[in-house]
């Protein structure tokens, strides 16, 4: 199975990313999280980036506030898809890094999630890999019944108690 990289602007991401990081041990995904600036770290988060297929990834997430130009510099260096995370800040609510995230050029395309999204990122990443891996296929299916039967459930208790 390919693994899933998680690739964070900084530190202080992580709080974020460890929600995506659970989706994946979840599902038997393997990955990696790192520390890559696309500002004080372009060198290396290119070179993570342009040898992420032959080192083994499918998928590569990117979560960033602010400017948030990581997910754009990881896919400008990688034919392999790209899901941003925009992560809110303390100034603009993360609206910044939405824009800044969504916003790429034409030919380099970013998937992009809600603000603080590493939840569907990762379930997005599942996805991607469950194309060509019918176990993680059969384990989206099952948790997707679950998450219908869940919500079947509360639909129940609500009309039962009004």
């Amino acid at each position: 199975m390919k693994k899933v990289a998680i690739i964070m602007g900084s530190d202080s991401d992580l709080p974020i990313v460890q929600k995506g990081v659970d989706v994946l041990k979840n599902f038997g995904v393997p990955y990696e999280v790192h520390v890559y600036s696309a500002h004080r770290t372009p060198d290396e988060a290119g070179i993570f980036a342009s040898k992420a297929e032959e080192n083994g990834f499918g998928v590569l997430i990117a979560a960033a506030g602010m400017a948030a130009h990581l997910a754009g510099a990881i896919a400008a260096r990688t034919t392999l898809p790209v899901i941003g995370i925009p992560c809110k800040s303390s100034v603009l609510d993360g609206m910044d890094a939405l824009l800044s995230t969504v916003q790429m050029p034409s030919g380099v395309p970013v998937a992009t999630v809600a603000i603080n999204g590493a939840t569907n990122a990762a379930l997005l990443a599942v996805q991607i890999l469950a194309l060509a891996d019918s176990e993680l296929n059969s384990k989206l299916k099952a948790k997707k019944e679950s998450d219908r039967l869940k919500a079947l459930e509360k639909d129940a208790k609500i009309s039962a108690e009004i």
